[in-house]
């Protein structure tokens, strides 16, 4: 398949920035037009906002870790880049007693920001190895606290530090006239910046980050290791707020310590929720909203304000014009959204998405019915006297199962019985207290889910577990992506195929989250089949259907896993469907496996007509 970012992904999305640049750039230069005054001060503010928002954009969009820290690493890039920039003569009056002698040097102002950028790169890969380490997923709050303690830490630092900082009064400042004389830098790096989001988000690693930001154990099923996009996704969204971070300091032409803390880590976050995280355009309609509200708030606060032409009485508004009207707005801008629109305005619309989906939809042809890819070596899968235990309870008993490629293995059993335990035993999903499993000569006991799906074996869940927020065609290119990044010697399907053959093709461009039970257990089964498995484990997949739709299940699972190849282990509690599709079936009870055989010897074995008496599932 390749990358997933083909050349028509990435016109479409440079073409998305470039006209998102030029809106946000023309508004912003035409109100400064119209207003004069201080504007101009305004509109380069709100201009490096966007900067910082694209920035929080990449890593909390594409990720789902809300992270409170990127303002503390503003601050590390901003301090560095006034260290490094501001001449000796005017650091010798602040910091003359500054480390490593650097009250001394002096560089050239865009060599300082590329310093600034790569010293604060160096703290992100610390930080990042932190959050890998707390497993940060989307609303992980360890991960959230992290981020947390390092823009405090930062703070704290600017604070006290003194000899290096300037301290909480004097800070470090730039001398008169050796600020930033033109917005052009400005410009440059708006656009730079919305380019690098915009690709990112189609890239390879921006489609896995999603995954996971969509269903974090999901994505793992299908191969995902989501640290690995999550760093990526870091050291992007951090080199591109420290390039903001230090053309903010050179703007406004000096530094202290409330530059980057809680207040503007507020402004941006709530810039970013109300546009709508998940997209760029979202992001940068954000700054606009929030820049106009809180200028009108400061507006409003002062006395005398007139609003289009009448005068407003100040004494009877004093209760709410007053001096902290804008922070008021903040706070009931977020409070508001995340309770009524979580998603934002725009949630993760892009300004050229839905144009370049309708262009997909005129030339896009049906794909031909796939054809099977080359029957590959027999593989045995193997769980032997697999023990499971939950706080002393004992959910698998010795369990063994053997399964081998090109079969179809049923589990069946009562309730409790251990069927979807043992399935998560051997996907990696539950720890194994004894025993082991082994595909072929790859032993998997105690191996990461990511890492048992890259050796072949792939799920699908009792509950629906799909991207919901990704389109039918995205769910399953994003396993097949998932299997191009760690190169999947297996021959797979192409994903356009497998959606032709899931009856998914006219649905393509629809979100996962809105299609019907149906057609939602057949996106989970097409996406599955994308990664090229070995093993297909599928945990009642026809569970809520009616019987017709259980039947044509059982043509649709042994399609599926003749073209890509695959054995299927299959749990179901409808014992037609199981006697119809499987060649063999593994019957538990209690956690032990007590019979196993063909669909006859099962149904006529007495200690599985014990175990099913009285139930429903036979």
């Amino acid at each position: 398949m390749g990358s997933f970012l083909t050349r028509r992904d990435a016109a479409s999305s440079g073409v998305g920035a470039l006209v998102l640049v030029a809106i946000l750039i023309g508004g912003g230069l035409t109100y400064q037009a119209l207003v004069g005054g201080s504007s101009q001060q305004l509109v380069t503010a709100m201009l490096i906002d966007a900067i910082i928002v694209v920035g929080l954009q990449v890593y909390i969009g594409n990720t789902g870790v809300l992270s409170f820290g990127h303002i503390g690493f503003g601050a590390i890039a901003g301090y560095t880049f006034a260290l490094l920039a501001i001449d000796p003569d005017r650091k010798s009056t602040v910091i003359r007693n500054a480390p490593w002698g650097l009250n001394e040097v002096q560089f050239d102002p865009a060599v300082s920001v590329v310093i600034a950028v790569l010293v604060t790169l160096a703290v992100a890969v610390i930080v990042g190895l932190g959050l890998a380490r707390s497993g940060a997923a989307s609303g992980a709050v360890a991960a959230t606290v992290i981020t947390l303690a390092l823009l405090f830490v930062t703070h704290e630092l600017a604070v006290n530090w003194n000899e290096l900082t300037g301290g909480d009064r004097a800070g470090l400042s730039f001398s008169i006239g050796a600020t930033l004389s033109s917005r052009w830098p400005i410009y440059g790096v708006l656009l730079g910046a919305v380019v690098v989001a915009r690709l990112f988000a189609v890239s390879r690693p921006g489609r896995l980050a999603q995954a996971a930001r969509e269903d974090d154990l999901a994505a793992r099923a299908m191969g995902i290791d989501p640290k690995v996009q999550q760093m990526v996704a870091l050291l992007i969204s951090v080199a591109i707020v420290a390039v903001g971070a230090s053309l903010r300091v050179y703007s406004i032409g000096n530094i202290t310590p409330k530059f980057f803390f809680f207040e503007y880590t507020l402004v941006t976050l709530v810039m970013l929720i109300v546009g709508g995280r998940n997209s760029v355009t979202g992001a940068l309609s954000g700054v606009v909203v929030i820049t106009a509200a809180r200028e009108a708030a400061r507006r409003l606060s002062t006395e005398g304000y007139e609003l289009f032409g009448l005068s407003l009485d100040s004494t009877a508004t004093d209760w709410l014009f007053r001096e902290g009207l804008p922070t008021i707005v903040l706070g009931a801008a977020m409070l508001g959204f995340m309770i009524l629109r979580p998603n934002g305005l725009l949630d993760d619309r892009e300004i050229d998405v839905a144009l370049m989906r309708r262009w997909r939809r005129r030339h896009d042809a049906e794909p031909a019915a796939p054809d099977p890819v080359p029957s590959p070596p027999e593989v045995v899968l193997r769980a032997e006297s697999v023990v499971v235990e939950f706080g002393g309870f004992r959910a698998l008993d010795t369990a063994t199962i053997e399964a081998r490629s090109g079969e179809i293995l049923g589990l069946i059993g009562p309730n409790g019985a251990g069927k979807t335990t043992l399935v998560n035993a051997i996907t990696g999903m539950v720890p194994v207290a004894d025993g082991s499993v082994a595909l072929g000569d790859d032993e998997l006991t105690g191996a990461p889910p990511y890492r048992i799906a890259r050796a072949g074996l792939v799920r699908t869940f009792q509950n629906l577990r799909l991207f919901s927020s990704l389109t039918v065609r995205e769910n399953v290119r994003v396993a097949a992506l998932a299997a191009d990044a760690i190169r999947n010697p297996r021959a797979r399907i192409d994903p356009d195929a497998l959606l032709v053959e899931a009856g998914l093709w006219e649905l393509r461009d629809r979100r996962a989250g809105e299609l019907d039970y149906g057609n939602s257990r057949r996106l989970e089964l097409a996406r599955a089949a994308a990664t090229g498995p070995r093993f297909l484990l599928l945990d009642e997949p026809t569970s809520g259907m009616s019987d017709v739709e259980s039947v044509a299940m059982v043509d649709r699972v042994r399609n599926v896993a003749r073209l890509v190849g695959a054995g299927v282990i299959v749990i179901d509690h409808d014992l037609a469907f199981i006697t119809g599709i499987c060649d063999r079936i593994y019957c538990l009870d209690q956690g032990a496996v007590i019979a196993h055989g063909t669909a006859a010897e099962i149904q006529a074995d007495p200690d599985v007509q014990r175990a099913y008496l009285g139930s429903a599932a036979v």
